[in-house]
């Protein structure tokens, strides 16, 4: 049963199934584990009911719009232009670009920052964000990059790796910690 954790991290991996965003899968689209994908939508949508504490990183992030009605950019170098390299190479505890922090966002009452730099490797993206949720950061080519629910303690999604750079990183130290407080 859920109803003993606090909270539920969704972590990075495979590529998101375009079939929960009713979209037709591109040959771009990289592997899909479709029972992940169900087992953490059934996951995201009990803890979401529950009004749990949910932290989703990168396609955490992106499975949690989808789950919601938003879609997602099956592959950013064949659907979207941008002068930044979104996949980064190692090590990944350092900055890739920067995001615009949202001030109306729980992500800046964590960070009390408008704008940080954060690492990057990932190559889907949000492309419509879902009615549930709303932008808590962007990245300087137009990307939404964080994402949160506003009706619900603590549902925040980062596009970003915080678990690459907490060691370096006090902004990613403060995203960590106000998820386990959170629960």
């Amino acid at each position: 049963s859920l109803s003993i954790c606090g909270g539920f991290l969704l972590t990075g991996g495979h590529d998101v199934s375009p079939l929960l965003y009713r979209a037709d899968k591109k040959p771009w689209c990289g592997q899909c584990c479709e029972l992940r994908d169900d087992m953490e939508r059934y996951i995201l949508s009990k803890a979401v009911k529950q009004n749990k504490s949910v932290f989703g990183i990168c396609r955490g992030v992106q499975l949690m719009n989808a789950c919601f009605g938003g879609t997602l950019y099956q592959d950013l170098k064949s659907e979207y232009t941008s002068s930044i390299d979104h996949h980064m190479i190692p090590p990944y505890n350092r900055v890739a670009h920067q995001v615009a922090v949202q001030k109306s966002s729980p992500l800046y009452d964590i960070l009390n920052r408008d704008q940080i730099g954060v690492n990057s490797y990932h190559h889907q993206a949000i492309k419509t964000l879902s009615p549930d949720f709303q932008t808590a950061a962007v990245s300087e080519d137009g990307l939404i990059e964080s994402i949160y629910m506003p009706s619900k303690k603590f549902v925040v999604g980062v596009q970003w790796h915080p678990e690459f750079s907490y060691e370096v990183d006090e902004n990613s130290r403060k995203l960590i910690k106000a998820f386990v407080v959170s629960i």
